[in-house]
Protein backbone atom coordinates (compact mmCIF):
# COMPACT_ATOMS: atom_id res chain seq x y z
CA UNK A 1 0.00 0.00 0.00
CA UNK A 2 1.18 3.60 -1.00
CA UNK A 3 2.18 5.88 1.80
CA UNK A 4 -0.48 8.58 0.35
CA UNK A 5 -4.60 7.96 0.94
CA UNK A 6 -6.12 9.52 -2.17
CA UNK A 7 -9.68 10.65 -0.70
CA UNK A 8 -10.73 12.88 -3.60
CA UNK A 9 -9.68 15.10 -6.30
CA UNK A 10 -6.28 16.88 -5.12
CA UNK A 11 -6.89 15.58 -1.59
CA UNK A 12 -4.68 13.11 0.15
CA UNK A 13 -3.34 12.02 3.52
CA UNK A 14 -0.25 10.06 4.67
CA UNK A 15 -1.28 6.60 5.61
CA UNK A 16 0.38 7.56 9.01
CA UNK A 17 -2.25 10.07 10.11
CA UNK A 18 -4.39 7.06 10.87
CA UNK A 19 -4.05 4.59 13.05
CA UNK A 20 -5.25 1.18 12.73
CA UNK A 21 -6.43 -1.40 15.90
CA UNK A 22 -7.06 -4.81 15.49
CA UNK A 23 -10.36 -5.88 17.62
CA UNK A 24 -12.53 -8.38 18.13
CA UNK A 25 -15.81 -8.73 16.21
CA UNK A 26 -19.07 -8.48 17.47
CA UNK A 27 -21.59 -10.80 16.45
CA UNK A 28 -21.80 -14.61 15.15
CA UNK A 29 -19.14 -16.53 14.11
CA UNK A 30 -18.13 -19.38 17.06
CA UNK A 31 -14.78 -20.08 17.84
CA UNK A 32 -13.47 -17.67 14.90
CA UNK A 33 -14.70 -14.79 16.45
CA UNK A 34 -13.90 -15.83 20.13
CA UNK A 35 -10.08 -15.62 19.34
CA UNK A 36 -9.06 -13.89 16.25
CA UNK A 37 -8.94 -10.12 15.89
CA UNK A 38 -10.41 -9.43 12.58
CA UNK A 39 -12.52 -5.69 13.76
CA UNK A 40 -10.49 -2.74 13.17
CA UNK A 41 -10.57 0.03 14.34
CA UNK A 42 -9.76 2.78 12.51
CA UNK A 43 -8.83 6.65 14.32
CA UNK A 44 -8.47 9.60 12.31
CA UNK A 45 -7.46 13.08 14.43
CA UNK A 46 -9.29 15.61 12.10
CA UNK A 47 -7.92 18.58 13.70
CA UNK A 48 -4.27 17.24 13.92
CA UNK A 49 -4.62 16.08 10.20
CA UNK A 50 -2.77 17.68 6.98
CA UNK A 51 -6.53 17.95 5.16
CA UNK A 52 -7.38 21.57 4.09
CA UNK A 53 -8.93 23.84 6.40
CA UNK A 54 -12.49 23.72 4.59
CA UNK A 55 -11.97 19.98 4.99
CA UNK A 56 -11.58 20.25 8.58
CA UNK A 57 -14.15 22.41 8.84
CA UNK A 58 -16.75 20.30 6.93
CA UNK A 59 -15.78 17.61 8.14
CA UNK A 60 -16.26 18.43 12.12
CA UNK A 61 -19.48 19.99 11.11
CA UNK A 62 -21.21 16.80 10.14
CA UNK A 63 -23.49 15.91 12.72
CA UNK A 64 -22.09 12.54 12.69
CA UNK A 65 -21.86 10.13 15.68
CA UNK A 66 -18.49 8.39 14.49
CA UNK A 67 -16.98 12.16 14.72
CA UNK A 68 -16.02 12.46 18.68
CA UNK A 69 -16.44 16.43 20.77
CA UNK A 70 -12.46 15.98 20.33
CA UNK A 71 -12.34 15.41 16.62
CA UNK A 72 -11.34 12.40 16.20
CA UNK A 73 -12.96 9.85 13.63
CA UNK A 74 -13.35 6.55 14.93
CA UNK A 75 -14.56 3.97 12.60
CA UNK A 76 -15.47 0.13 12.99
CA UNK A 77 -15.37 -2.23 10.44
CA UNK A 78 -16.05 -5.83 10.94
CA UNK A 79 -18.26 -7.23 7.96
CA UNK A 80 -15.24 -9.55 6.61
CA UNK A 81 -13.07 -12.24 8.41
CA UNK A 82 -10.07 -10.94 7.38
CA UNK A 83 -7.84 -8.28 9.22
CA UNK A 84 -6.80 -6.85 5.96
CA UNK A 85 -10.34 -6.97 3.51
CA UNK A 86 -12.08 -4.45 7.06
CA UNK A 87 -8.78 -2.29 6.96
CA UNK A 88 -9.55 -1.91 3.29
CA UNK A 89 -13.48 -1.05 3.76
CA UNK A 90 -12.85 0.89 6.76
CA UNK A 91 -10.78 3.17 4.64
CA UNK A 92 -13.21 2.93 2.01
CA UNK A 93 -15.44 4.48 4.61
CA UNK A 94 -13.12 7.24 5.46
CA UNK A 95 -13.10 8.04 1.35
CA UNK A 96 -17.17 7.85 1.34
CA UNK A 97 -17.15 10.43 3.93
CA UNK A 98 -14.48 12.99 2.62
CA UNK A 99 -16.00 12.53 -0.65
CA UNK A 100 -19.28 14.03 0.58
CA UNK A 101 -17.58 16.97 2.27
CA UNK A 102 -16.30 17.95 -0.92
CA UNK A 103 -18.97 17.46 -2.94
CA UNK A 104 -20.98 19.86 -0.67
CA UNK A 105 -17.71 22.11 -1.28
CA UNK A 106 -17.71 21.99 -4.18
CA UNK A 107 -21.31 22.93 -5.42
CA UNK A 108 -21.35 26.60 -7.14
CA UNK A 109 -23.49 28.93 -4.73
CA UNK A 110 -26.61 30.51 -7.04
CA UNK A 111 -26.32 33.41 -8.44
CA UNK A 112 -29.90 34.96 -7.93
CA UNK A 113 -31.66 36.15 -11.12
CA UNK A 114 -34.30 38.24 -11.80
CA UNK A 115 -37.21 37.23 -14.62
CA UNK A 116 -36.83 39.44 -17.60
CA UNK A 117 -39.79 41.44 -18.40
CA UNK A 118 -41.25 39.24 -21.27
CA UNK A 119 -41.16 36.53 -18.78
CA UNK A 120 -43.32 38.19 -16.58
CA UNK A 121 -45.75 39.36 -19.29
CA UNK A 122 -46.12 35.62 -20.39
CA UNK A 123 -47.32 34.71 -16.89
CA UNK A 124 -49.48 37.22 -16.76
CA UNK A 125 -50.75 36.85 -20.04
CA UNK A 126 -51.32 32.76 -19.08
CA UNK A 127 -53.25 33.80 -15.77
CA UNK A 128 -55.74 35.99 -17.93
CA UNK A 129 -56.20 33.34 -20.13
CA UNK A 130 -57.04 30.63 -17.59
CA UNK A 131 -58.98 33.43 -15.62
CA UNK A 132 -60.81 33.74 -18.91
CA UNK A 133 -62.02 29.92 -18.96
CA UNK A 134 -62.89 29.69 -16.02
CA UNK A 135 -65.37 32.70 -16.06
CA UNK A 136 -66.90 30.39 -19.17
CA UNK A 137 -67.75 27.99 -16.94
CA UNK A 138 -70.05 30.25 -14.78
CA UNK A 139 -73.61 30.43 -15.01
CA UNK A 140 -75.19 32.32 -17.82
CA UNK A 141 -77.71 35.06 -16.36
CA UNK A 142 -80.20 35.47 -18.44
Amino acid sequence: MSDLLKLSAGVSIPIDEIEFSAIRAQGAGGQNVNKVSSAVHLRFDIGASSLPERYKAGLLALSDQRISKEGVLVIKAQQYRSLEKNREQALDRLRELVGRVAAVLGRAKRKATRPSRSSRMRRLDAKTRRGGIKVLRRRVDE
